[in-house]
C-alpha cells in the first residue's frame, strides 16, 4: 500500500522539473496541468522511470482504488489509504480555485460532490485528503506542497452552514420559486415570461499554503526546485517506522516539529512535521 512517505521518497530519487517536457510526449497529456496530475500518479505509484504503458497501468490499477475527473473532488484515492486533491498555481501569490468544492479537512463519502464511482470505490466512510499544490510556469515544477487537510481546512461544518444560511436567506424572498440543487439551490421563472432561471453555485478559493505557512518556511528561489509537506504528527507516525527511518537517509530532507494553529480554533496549536527537500 503506498503512502506519503513513499512518495516524497519517490520525489527525492526523480524529481521530475521539467515537467512538460517529461509528460507531453505521452499523447494524453496536453498540458502542464495534466502533466503535474500525471506526476503525483508516478510519484505514489513508484512509475515515473516506467516506460511501458501497460505496465503503468498496471500498477496505477494495483496502487488506487479511484482516479477521478476535473470537476468532482478528489482527484485520486489510493487503494486503502488517502485522498489526493491535486491542484496548480502559477504564482507563490495565488490562491486556489476550489470551484464549487468547499476546503476540505477530510473526505467524507456522503459528499454530494463526489461522484458514486468514487463514493462505491471502497468500503469507507471517511479519508484523509492531501492537497497537492504545484507551482509552475507554462513548462516546469518549481514548488510542491503536499498538505493534509486537516492542517489546512475547517470543519465541513464550518463551510456547509455558510451554505445553509444563503439558501435560508433566499427562500425568504418574496415571490420567487425556489429549487433545490446540488448547487446552493435555483430560482426558476424570475420574469414575467417565466422563461429566466437563476444558478446560484459557490466558488471557492483558498489561500495557497506557501503563504498560509510563511512563518514556517520560505522557498530558496535559487533552488530548481522544493518539496514541502505538512501533516499532523500522529499522522505522520502512523507510518511504518522503517519507512519514516529511511526519510534520514537523503541529505536533502529535513524534518522538523512545529506547531501550527488548529483551523477549527486558532487559539489551539497541534504539533504537526515539516518535511521539506530541497533540489540544486
Amino acid at each position: 500500500m503506498s503512502n506519503i512517505i513513499q512518495a516524497i521518497i519517490n520525489i527525492a530519487n526523480e524529481p521530475i522539473i521539467q515537467l512538460k517536457e517529461s509528460y507531453t510526449s505521452r499523447n494524453t497529456i496536453n498540458n502542464i496541468g495534466q502533466a503535474l496530475e500525471v506526476y503525483i500518479q508516478d510519484v505514489f505509484a513508484n512509475t515515473v522511470s516506467e516506460p511501458d504503458f501497460q505496465k503503468r497501468n498496471a500498477c496505477i490499477s494495483e496502487v488506487f482504488s479511484y482516479l477521478g475527473n476535473q470537476n468532482n473532488p478528489p482527484d485520486i484515492i489510493l487503494k486503502n489509504g488517502d485522498a489526493i486533491e491535486v491542484k496548480k498555481i502559477q504564482s507563490k501569490g495565488s490562491a486556489i480555485a476550489l470551484n464549487s468544492s468547499y476546503p476540505k479537512n477530510k473526505l467524507y463519502s456522503d459528499d454530494s460532490k463526489i461522484t458514486d464511482a468514487c463514493r462505491n470505490c471502497e468500503d469507507w466512510t471517511s479519508k484523509d485528503i492531501v492537497y497537492a499544490i504545484g507551482v509552475t510556469d507554462d513548462k516546469n515544477l518549481k514548488h510542491l506542497w503536499l498538505v493534509y487537510g486537516d492542517c489546512y481546512a475547517a470543519s465541513r461544518e464550518i463551510y456547509t452552514r455558510i451554505g445553509g444560511s444563503i439558501k435560508r436567506g433566499i427562500k425568504e424572498i418574496e415571490d420567487i420559486e425556489f429549487a433545490e440543487t446540488k448547487e446552493l439551490g435555483r430560482v426558476n421563472r424570475v420574469d414575467p415570461l417565466g422563461i429566466t432561471n437563476l444558478r446560484i453555485r459557490g466558488m471557492w478559493h483558498i489561500d495557497n499554503p506557501l503563504k498560509v505557512y510563511s512563518d514556517y518556511y520560505q522557498a530558496d528561489e535559487t533552488k530548481a526546485f522544493s518539496l514541502v509537506c505538512i501533516m499532523r504528527e500522529d499522522k505522520f507516525y502512523s507510518f511504518d517506522a522503517k519507512e519514516i527511518e529511511s526519510l534520514s537517509k537523503y541529505d536533502n530532507i529535513v524534518i522538523k516539529d512545529i506547531k501550527i494553529k488548529d483551523p477549527n480554533n486558532p487559539a489551539k496549536l497541534i504539533n504537526a512535521k515539516l518535511i521539506t527537500l530541497e533540489v540544486s
